[in-house]
């Protein structure tokens, strides 16, 4: 199966001149997200982490089938504002201004494992700063899953301390 086949292209999404690649019919499809789970299963060693972490809100569904083929827990990363309880927050530029993102205070544990997971890395900004975040929990970022990597972007430099695994590349 091409996972390509699966994700649509959407013109001028966002905004005028942007092409947006949408993971929704591949989430849709069961047999294409089998395959994206075992392609992960296969880079990924269970020693390697003990908890995944997934980006708002794309990364959540793909953090989840791996939390549950691992026999893991999952931990979100949102926008401000939407997580309850006390949160750690990093503010940090975007393509057009600035984002704050939050995780739960606790909710990683001091030296755990944390695999970061979303649907695509663009220039790596929300990317590095969940990683941030997760080690400001006390947590070890041991790599990050990404369904599509936009390589003219070069987002892998901003993640570039990390390991990473992308299945599909524009």
């Amino acid at each position: 199966m091409n996972l390509k086949e699966r994700i649509a292209e959407i013109p001028d999404f966002p905004k005028k001149g942007i092409l947006f690649r949408d993971i929704s019919p591949l989430l849709r499809d069961p047999a294409a997200l089998s395959l994206v789970v075992e392609e992960f299963s296969k880079r990924i060693h269970p020693k390697d982490v003990d908890v995944f972490v997934g980006i708002e809100s794309r990364g959540f569904p793909l953090a989840c089938a791996l939390a549950l083929k691992y026999n893991k827990g999952m931990i979100m990363v949102r926008k401000q504002g939407k997580l309850p309880g006390p949160t750690h927050k990093l503010t940090y530029n975007i393509e057009y201004g600035t984002a704050t993102m939050e995780i739960q205070s606790g909710a990683v544990k001091k030296g755990e494992k944390a695999f970061i997971c979303d649907d695509l890395l663009a220039t790596g900004g929300t990317a590095n700063a969940a990683a941030k975040l997760v080690e400001k929990s006390g947590g070890i970022v041991t790599g990050f899953a990404f369904i599509i990597e936009l390589t003219d972007l070069k987002g892998s430099k901003a993640i570039k301390k990390y390991r990473y695994e992308s299945l599909v590349k524009y």
